[in-house]
């Protein structure tokens, strides 16, 4: 994930006014930018511990790699500190960069808490904490045909009651690795305690290879994913209000979190 800031220059915008032929430029200052350490890092149950450190740069910044080498970091598991070594890789499995490596499992339990340590040689450091959740079983997958043969795709859970709950539900098709072909947050403001349905739209064909995946997430992390679609939405944009990217991480930005989740694989068929 890249995260762009912008730096002190002059930005001249021509302004085409709606029904009048005027033109007007107007130039604006926008504020400076000072480089950030960028850090995400998914635990995920059963596999290694893995993270992602970058360096912010200005929106209008020379493009390059935005490494961090020198980045030491360090996850705190059941009272165990466990140094990760830079190691760029992309995993095949996941579709996902990281730069630092351990070969530490992740063993966390529902309830414990965990924490991450990233210092660089510019005396930057960057922390986090996550909570250790449990996942939320799907309970069905249905479909059903329209008039032409198309299907929709009904996922059924039951929210636990009087806990804040948060989601990320996500589908995809064949693979996991194609990329996903469906994904939102929600939270249950308004489905406490109650059989929730999330539901498509008719896009699917019989013989179709479907994989259901069901998160349960922390609003850390809900909160990180809506602030990062807002600022897509925002990005070049200049007459949107810029978003701010709501960190889970104290002295950078990115997200901390780990990932409980059910996944159900389903084919499509009358």
């Amino acid at each position: 994930m890249e995260f762009k800031f912008f730096r002190p220059l002059t930005l001249s915008l021509a302004l085409l006014l709606s029904g009048c032929d005027l033109e007007k430029d107007i130039d604006v200052d926008l504020p400076g930018h000072a480089s950030q350490l960028v850090v995400e890092c998914y635990l995920e149950p059963g596999e290694p511990i893995r993270a992602s450190v970058l360096e912010s740069a200005g929106y209008f910044d020379e493009v390059q790699p935005p490494l961090v080498p020198d980045a030491e970091v360090y996850v705190t598991q059941h009272g165990k500190r466990i140094m990760l070594t830079y190691n760029p890789t992309l995993s095949r499995q996941s579709n996902r960069f990281y730069t630092h490596t351990s070969s530490e499992i992740m063993t966390g339990k529902p309830g414990d808490i965990y924490s991450i340590e990233v210092q660089d040689g510019k005396g930057r450091k960057a922390t986090g904490f996550t909570t250790i959740i449990a996942p939320v079983p799907i309970d069905t997958i249905a479909w059903r045909f329209n008039e032409e043969g198309n299907a929709l795709l009904l996922t059924t859970f039951a929210d636990a009651p009087g806990t804040r709950n948060f989601y990320r539900y996500m589908t995809h098709r064949n693979r996991l690795q194609d990329g996903y072909d469906r994904s939102f947050t929600a939270s249950d403001a308004l489905t406490d305690g109650k059989r929730v349905s999330y539901g498509s739209a008719y896009d699917y064909a019989p013989g179709d290879t479907l994989i259901v995946s069901l998160f349960h997430i922390e609003e850390q992390y809900y909160n990180f994913l809506n602030s990062v679609a807002d600022a897509k939405n925002a990005n070049g944009n200049p007459f949107v209000q810029p978003s701010r990217i709501k960190s889970s991480v104290q002295g950078g930005v990115g997200i901390f979190t780990n990932l409980a989740y059910d996944r159900k694989t389903v084919v499509i068929s009358r």
